[in-house]
C-alpha cells in the first residue's frame, strides 16, 4: 500500500516523502564519499536490516537520487553511486550533523557519540569541498526588473 503525502503542496513534505523514512539520510551520508557496494553500505549500517536496505536504495533510485551499477552477473552484484540531484543533499545531511554536534552533543551517552559517525561525516564533508554541489545561477537583475515591471 502505497504511503500518502504529507502535503503534495509543500516542497519540504514532499521532500521527507522520499528521505524522510529512517535510515535514508545516512545511506545518503555513507554514499557522499563515492560508489559503494550493497555490502559496503550493510558495513557502514549493521543495525539496518538487509531487506530495508534495499527497499530505501530502491526508493531512491526511483525518485533519480541513486544510480545502480552491475559490476558481476553471475551472481548479480550492484555498486551505488548518488546522482547530482541526491549530492545535492549532502548539504543537508552535513547541517543536520552540525546542527547535532551543536544541540544533542553533551545530551548524547557517551556510546552513542562515537568516532564511527564522526568519520562518517567527516568523509561526506570532505566529498562535497572535492566536488561542490552544482549551484543554480540566477536569471540576474535585467530578469527580476523586468519581472518587477510585469507586476506594475
Amino acid at each position: 500500500m502505497a504511503r500518502k503525502s504529507l502535503d503534495v503542496t509543500c516542497p519540504v513534505a514532499r521532500t521527507l516523502d522520499i528521505v524522510g523514512a529512517r535510515w535514508t539520510l545516512l545511506i545518503i551520508r555513507d554514499l557522499l564519499p563515492g560508489t559503494m557496494r550493497f555490502q559496503d553500505l550493510q558495513e557502514r549500517l549493521p543495525r539496518m536490516a538487509p531487506n530495508v536496505l534495499s527497499d530505501r536504495l530502491k526508493i531512491l533510485e526511483e525518485h533519480g537520487l541513486v544510480r545502480r551499477e552491475f559490476y558481476s552477473d553471475h551472481p548479480p552484484r550492484a555498486a551505488y553511486t548518488l546522482t547530482d540531484p541526491g549530492r545535492e543533499l549532502g548539504v543537508i545531511v552535513l547541517a543536520l550533523g552540525r546542527w547535532g554536534l551543536r544541540h544533542l552533543g553533551g545530551k548524547l551517552s557517551p556510546g552513542l557519540q562515537h568516532d564511527e559517525c564522526l568519520r562518517h561525516l567527516q568523509q561526506a564533508s570532505e566529498a562535497l569541498i572535492r566536488r561542490p554541489v552544482q549551484r543554480v545561477k540566477s536569471a540576474g537583475k535585467s530578469a527580476a526588473k523586468a519581472a518587477r515591471g510585469a507586476r506594475n
